[in-house]
């Protein structure tokens, strides 16, 4: 068999997409948290 074994792929996708999505979610949060204390500073 050449490249991926799609058995692997099969596994690995729910838990990239999940991953993914929770930094997705953390990443928005930080983002509005690092607003609010740049505009506070100024």
């Amino acid at each position: 068999m050449d490249g991926i074994d799609f058995r692997v792929a099969i596994v690995l996708a729910p838990i990239a997409v999940a991953g993914g999505w929770a930094l997705f979610n953390i990443g928005a949060a930080a983002l509005r948290q690092v607003q609010s204390f740049l505009n506070r500073e100024a």
